[in-house]
């Protein structure tokens, strides 16, 4: 069985363990992920079920007695044995023989128990003594052509729940594209929040209009693709949530509007809502797109600017950075990206850095400057010390390190730690360093390239040659792919023909220093206003810090000024 959240997978199981138990007795294997969802499943939901039916509780034995054989992982009854075990435990799926093999979550097991192979084949040889062996395995499915549970569906019947359209009197499966809904949206806190005013579900084949209500006091069926499978004795079912008792389909549109543009979120919504394959079609923008895209500034600084982070590359003989601006709802901004030739232990290169990046001041078009907020710089390759030297030195103006974790289980940014800087084997002193889960900055700064329409999250792009087709290669350079052969299977990999990915790791060196830095934009914005004239009124009684003037002697003996925010 395929199935979505909510629809019954786990009392499936419980009812069919209850009625071996009480009606057709024999021995069951009931395999979990791993030894700890067992052991949660027998507390939360095997134990409950025995308690409280009476015929059960009759037969098996009492946990509390001196002898009892009624343990978390192992209950006896008469007739046979219940036994949960991990995916992994191959003496568990392999030491007995078994009449009955349950499977919950199938497609989050191991690929191996141990190295003895497949946990499932391993169980499945347990029942060869028994004619009547029966085995059933459930799950909410995962990814498309790496899940298991797709292709055990694949060798039964395939059918699917499909109900009944109250016009045309057709069956059909409620799936997600037929569903049509209307909402609300607004800023709450800074964050976007949906209001669902109406869900309803057009017919496929007559196209007609029925709500939720109606749909699910239809009546409906199980329909099969592949009913010949029934002759080799292998049944499949798929089932979403559309048809749950237990969700509404308010509920579940809301969680795919909070779902868009997070990748991960989405997959959820995928699986367990909408009872779908996840499927990575690697549709990131392409570098022609992202080229189409640019734009024309009309200064260094476009309007909506309002913290800038720089992110830098440490290479051997040279130095790359950007300048990204960021402004509301994580908008951004590419302003410079730039290199700097020179090696990270020559002190004449980083005064360079200090020229173009760390200690320059970015103008909007009416002269008013930003200098960057902050700044992360990579300590990886061989001049990690001297690149800590320099920060060091640097921390007035908040120029950090960073070290880069890959793995989708890192923090994207979490809070620097002390590190020693040592210079000719002597640490002369300690400087901050930031730890940076990469891998979820760079799904980040993917998902934020696909959104289409300035605004919220949207990535603006200068029509200069430091944004030619040479940066958007490097920026489009990796991508997230599936390989179930690994512990963590989700890896990001280098796009053939794209070796150079300096483009990506500075912005996301950005991105990560934006994230860590306290800014409060709205703050911000009103200063901003109000240095042009422009306060917000709702920000009147905010106290705008006053800012710093300082003087240029123009020609012809004027004093000019200019304000820096």
């Amino acid at each position: 069985m395929v199935a979505a959240s909510q629809v019954g997978k786990s009392e499936f199981l419980n009812n069919t363990i209850g009625y071996i138990i009480d009606e057709d007795p024999g021995s069951i294997l009931f395999v979990h992920p791993t030894t700890i969802d067992a052991k949660e499943y027998s507390k939360l939901r095997i134990a409950p079920m025995i308690r409280d039916c009476p015929t059960l509780k009759k037969k098996v034995a009492d946990p509390k007695s001196r002898d009892s054989s009624n343990t978390i992982l192992q209950k006896t009854y008469p007739g046979g044995i219940l036994t949960l075990c991990g995916s992994t435990e191959a003496h568990a799926l392999a030491s007995k023989p078994i009449r009955y093999v349950l499977g919950d979550e199938r497609d989050r097991w191991a690929t191996s128990a141990g190295n003895e192979g497949d946990p499932w084949d391993l169980a499945m040889a347990r029942q060869t003594t028994f004619y009547n062996a029966k085995a059933v395995e459930v799950s909410t499915p995962t990814i498309k052509n790496a899940s298991a549970i797709e292709a055990s569906y694949a060798e039964g019947t395939m059918e699917r729940w499909k109900s009944k359209c109250p016009h045309c009197g057709e069956y059909h499966e409620i799936n997600f594209e037929d569903i049509r809904y209307e909402y609300e949206q607004k800023i709450v806190a800074g964050r976007k929040t949906y209001k669902i005013t109406s869900v309803w579900y057009i017919c496929p084949g007559c196209g007609c209009i029925s709500d939720e209500i109606t749909m699910k006091r239809q009546p409906a069926r199980w329909e099969a693709d592949n009913p010949d499978a029934h002759l080799q004795g292998v049944r499949s079912f798929w089932l979403n949530a559309f048809v749950s008792q237990w969700a509404s389909w308010n509920s579940i549109i809301l969680k795919y509007l909070n779902a868009i543009g997070n990748t991960r979120k989405l997959q959820v919504v995928y699986n367990t809502c909408f009872g779908l394959l996840w499927e990575d079609r690697g549709d990131l923008e392409d570098e022609d797109s992202l080229m189409a895209r640019r734009e024309e500034y009309g200064a260094e600084l476009p309007d909506g600017v309002l913290v800038l982070t720089a992110g830098v590359d440490t290479q051997d003989d040279r130095m790359e950075y950007e300048v990204v601006g960021h402004g509301h709802f994580g908008e951004t901004w590419g302003i410079e990206k730039g290199i700097i030739m020179g090696r990270p232990d020559d002190t004449n290169t980083w005064t360079k850095l200090d020229e173009v990046v760390f200690n320059r001041v970015f103008r909007f078009e009416d002269g008013l400057g930003l200098r960057c907020s902050m700044s992360f710089v990579d300590e990886g390759g061989h001049f990690t010390q001297d690149v800590r030297l320099q920060c060091r030195a640097r921390i007035s103006r908040k120029v950090f390190c960073i070290k880069g974790m890959s793995g989708p289980d890192k923090s994207y940014t979490a809070p620097p730690k002390k590190m020693k800087v040592v210079v000719n084997k002597v640490a002369i002193g300690t400087c901050w360093q930031y730890q940076l889960g990469v891998d979820s900055g760079k799904q980040i700064i993917m998902d934020d390239l696909k959104v289409k329409k300035p605004g919220s999250k949207f990535c603006h792009f200068p029509k200069r040659d430091d944004y030619g087709p040479g940066f958007f290669a490097g920026l489009l350079s990796e991508r997230l792919v599936y390989d179930p052969a690994k512990k963590q299977p989700w890896i990001w990999q280098k796009i053939p023909g794209h070796e150079r990915n300096e483009a990506l790791d500075c912005r996301n060196y950005a991105l990560a220093a934006f994230k860590a830095l306290p800014a409060n934009l709205d703050e911000i914005d009103r200063g901003l206003k109000a240095l042009r004239g422009k306060a917000d009124p709702t920000g009147v009684a905010t106290p705008v810090p006053k800012p710093q003037r300082r003087s240029l002697k123009a020609k012809g003996g004027l004093d000019t000024y200019y304000e820096e925010w």
